[in-house]
């Protein structure tokens, strides 16, 4: 979950790693540091507990020496407090080594037991020292970074991005991947490596995913990617699809309004090239062909968090479509229970970053199973679509808040795209009704703006309730999942109690809840198509209304059978009942978000959150 950078080049390096941490702070920013090796062959670290900021203003009133040759990091607390001594890099080799690591190691206590029994001492908490020790003891032995780093990563269980430098060896950083994300930026006459690549970005386009037990040597003008025993790797770069100003707020108050207001266009970027004389053209899918798509019998959905609601809309919209059964998984429970997976089993995992380590260990575990498997993703060279039989990539661009919001809308696009692909190769639609369906995804975009047009009157209620200690969300069919991920983002951002229910569980238990004041969001369905479930949701209101609820209806324009029985009406522009979803839930992200810096939180760094959780 760390933010990892590493530079060797003719620049400055301390502006390039601090710029490249300050686009990944969103991965930890619990403490920073770096490490760089001076113009005079010294290596010199600044680390601080805290905000990048911390760091900053640290290197302001005492600057390191210039040099081209540096790491950095940016943490997210796992082993050991949010403390200077716990930041990162870490020394070893009486202080000629440096060491930074994203990951977990999960044999560091015996590794460490083994050290202090050599004599070896430690300043700090974390398991990355013991990595940095062992590496030291490694290039005293060998007298060779590139041999002692070969040597110290074989040695090592679990997960781990390490990046290293030393000081006999200036023009040098060597790298290591395994279970966690390090991408390599190529560059003329310098060279980048980063835990994604908004690290290097405003540099280079060009850029490797380095892959599974891998190392990476490093110099201004070389790469050298091998495996962990050292045989030669051949990389195939690729082009990064946006550019640093993407990453940038661009005089947004925050990364999250900037991202809300980004979602019309993360749709239409997602949707983009993709439908053509109204059928659904996805290139990416030419993995999988027809055939084998035609033999699925059942879908799984494996994702976390707000990536799972996602799955879960689509499970309504894939199951009518394509009429194969869908069922949703948390990643982090699917393996551990020895699920039933055949070889007409489909495996779908969702993931924003691609690097989401529960997710990538069911995909895993998937493909051993013999399951075929599809990621939907938004980064270019992320290790799950690399693990996955086929990729649908969304376009939503770089999304830097940690509380997801246009990669969730983005998210379901996609998955329609694929649903109606795959009801396209099953022959479930007739022509004229993917055609519709299409037409309505078409029409997402404009609407989406609309309702972002409309959200002043989301901000003044949130500003009202900025003291309301909790909150409930209710929804039905595919208004459901869009409860839990309003409750989600309430949670996330403003620190305090939400649940999200499906309304037809109310008499079952959670009525219990409601009591004078209580403030309950509805999802509204449409009440003009058949088989609208909008009578059964109403009932639901006129029974928490009865008990003293203040209700606030998420409800299309023209509802009028809802007035009488709601507080505040929200009104979303009139949509196909599976389209509704993507239109519903932006005001919920936007309550959350104004309900949050009304108390005065930061929407962007929650807190003990990170973007990206690449341990299990």
């Amino acid at each position: 979950m760390c933010g990892i950078v590493g530079y060797v080049g003719a620049r400055s390096s301390v502006d390039v790693l601090m710029g490249g941490l300050r686009r990944l702070e969103y991965r930890g920013y619990d403490s920073a540091g770096v490490a760089i090796i001076g113009a005079e062959g010294e290596l010199a670290t600044a680390k601080r507990a805290g905000k990048l900021k911390v760091l900053a203003d640290a290197l302001e009133q005492q600057p390191l020496e210039a040099g081209g040759t540096g790491i950095g990091h940016t943490r997210w607390a796992t082993h050991g407090g949010p403390t200077d001594a716990n930041a990162h890099p870490h020394l070893a080799d009486e202080g000629r080594l440096a060491l930074i690591h994203n990951g977990i190691i999960e044999n560091f206590s015996e590794l460490k037991q083994e050290l202090l029994d050599e004599g070896f001492a430690f300043a700090s908490e974390t398991d990355t020292e013991v990595a940095a020790v062992l590496l030291g003891r490694e290039v005293r032995r060998t007298g060779d970074l590139r041999a002692a780093f070969r040597a110290t990563v074989q040695q090592l269980e679990g997960a781990f991005t390490l990046l290293a430098v030393h000081r006999d060896e200036p023009g040098l950083v060597v790298g290591a991947r395994r279970n966690s994300p390090l991408v390599l930026g190529l560059g003329e006459g310098e060279n980048f490596l980063g835990s994604d690549v908004a690290a290097f970005v405003e540099f280079t386009k060009r850029a490797v995913a380095i892959g599974q037990d891998q190392i990476v040597e490093l110099t201004a003008d070389e790469v050298r990617v091998t495996d962990f025993e050292g045989s030669p790797v051949e990389v195939e770069p690729f082009e990064v699809a946006w550019d640093a100003s993407a990453a940038e707020k661009g005089g947004w108050s925050s990364f999250m309004r900037k991202e809300v207001a980004e979602q019309p266009e993360a749709v239409a970027n997602t949707v983009r090239g993709r439908i053509a004389d109204e059928q659904v053209v996805i290139p990416e899918l030419e993995a999988l062909g027809d055939e084998e798509l035609r033999a699925v019998r059942r879908i799984t959905i494996v994702a976390c968090g707000t990536a799972s609601y996602a799955g879960l809309v689509a499970k309504y919209a894939i199951e009518q479509w394509a009429r194969v059964p869908v069922e949703v998984e948390l990643s982090h429970e699917f393996r551990y229970r020895e699920p039933v997976i055949e070889q007409d089993t489909l495996v779908l995992s969702i993931s924003q970053s691609g690097e989401t380590m529960d997710t990538l260990m069911a995909v895993k575990y998937a493909r051993e199973m013999g399951a075929k498997t599809v990621s939907v993703c938004n980064t270019q060279g992320a290790t799950i679509p690399r693990e996955s039989d086929a990729v649908v990539y969304t376009h939503a661009g770089p999304e830097v808040a940690v509380a997801s919001t246009k990669a969730f809308v983005a998210q379901i696009t996609a998955l329609y795209l694929f649903g109606l692909h795959l009801a396209r190769v099953r022959g479930t639609l007739t022509d004229g009704q993917l055609a519709a369906q299409l037409h309505e995804l078409q029409a997402v975009p404009e609407k989406l703006a609309s309702v972002l047009e409309e959200s002043e009157k989301v901000a003044q209620l949130a500003h009202w309730m900025a003291d309301t200690r909790s909150v409930l969300f209710l929804g039905r069919h595919v208004g459901y999942p869009i409860a839990l991920e309003g409750a989600l983002k309430l949670k996330e951002l403003a620190y305090i109690h939400a649940e999200g229910f499906a309304a037809g569980e109310l008499k079952h238990g959670p009525i219990a809840l409601i009591e004078p004041g209580q403030p309950v969001f509805v999802v509204v369905p449409s009440p003009r198509h058949p088989n609208s479930l909008h009578p059964k949701v109403v009932s639901n209101i006129q029974e928490i209304r009865a008990r003293g609820a203040r209700v606030i209806a998420i409800a299309e324009a023209g509802d009028a059978a809802v007035l009488p029985f709601a507080d505040e009406v929200i009104r979303i522009p009139l949509a196909a009942p599976l389209f509704e979803p993507l239109l519903a839930v932006v005001p919920l992200q936007v309550f959350a978000m104004e309900l949050a810096q009304a108390k005065g939180l930061d929407v962007d760094q929650p807190r003990n959150l990170a973007k990206s959780v690449t341990v299990e």
